[in-house]
């Protein structure tokens, strides 16, 4: 008898180059073992150098896509990225209110290239989804925008800081959690400019490695390792921030 696949609903942006957003979790998630379902928030037209235009979709359009997909196929996990807008990171927020299942979410801002994603409307949701989130996982300037270390205490977020975005040969990542001794990850930095939709990638394998049973630090852990193989793997397309390498990376079992 063939397992079932634990299902994981993605529900952020499309990026047409293929590198980051729904494509790029969609290839995590299958990758990992997941079943990947999707909630497109808003279509872009955008490559390795930068996002040259993007379009919202309606709230309501976001949420039934929510709705057919968890009334039917039903989920183990969700991932969150790119929202598009405050209205709706307010229905999400609304539609996941009582789920009840692992949610990770990826406060994302501005894209890789630099292109801003998130404007302030929209950020001031955040609470309300990180409230709600399992894991939150802001990279070095999203977690300035959100207030810093000592706001998130405030807040009791759990959250991972991701330390891509500061200087040093080294990457730290912090996983943060209220009452509980901080864990760090430590690893040297690939040198590399393709590293277009790491943080896609790296919410969405958090997000597969959690329905698959995983603790939070295991999770974290595992999906970090897919990252950095990616990473590795990436087989340079583009000019700018080329795509990793989701396909060449050779799953491993939970």
């Amino acid at each position: 008898m063939t397992t079932r696949p634990p299902r994981i609903l993605a529900i952020a942006g499309s990026d047409s180059s293929g590198g980051a957003g729904i494509q790029a979790d969609i290839k995590t998630i299958t990758m990992l073992g997941g079943y990947a379902m999707t909630a497109i928030t808003a279509v872009t037209a955008q490559n390795t150098r930068g996002v040259r235009s993007f379009e919202v979709l309606s709230p309501d359009f976001v949420a039934a896509q929510i709705d057919a997909c968890m009334d039917d196929i039903g989920v183990e996990a969700v991932k969150i990225g790119m929202l598009g807008s405050a209205d709706i990171a307010e229905v999400v927020a609304d539609r996941l209110e009582d789920l009840g299942k692992p949610i990770v979410f990826d406060p994302v801002m501005v894209a890789t290239s630099g292109s801003a994603l998130a404007d302030d409307a929209t950020i001031e949701v955040f609470e309300w989804l990180m409230e709600l989130a399992t894991l939150t996982t802001p990279n070095v300037p999203e977690l300035a925008a959100l207030g810093g270390a000592d706001t998130m205490a405030k807040r009791g977020v759990t959250y991972l800081a991701k330390g891509g975005d500061a200087d040093g040969p080294m990457v730290e990542d912090i996983l943060v959690r209220p009452g509980h001794e901080d864990r760090k990850w430590s690893a040297a930095r690939i040198i590399t400019q393709h590293t277009h939709g790491t943080g896609c990638t790296l919410s969405s394998a958090i997000a597969t490695y959690l329905a698959q049973g995983l603790s939070l630090e295991d999770a974290v852990s595992k999906a970090r390792e897919f990252v950095r193989a990616a990473i590795i793997a990436a087989p340079g397309f583009g000019g700018g921030s080329g795509p990793l390498g989701h396909q060449a990376v050779r799953r491993s079992a939970p």
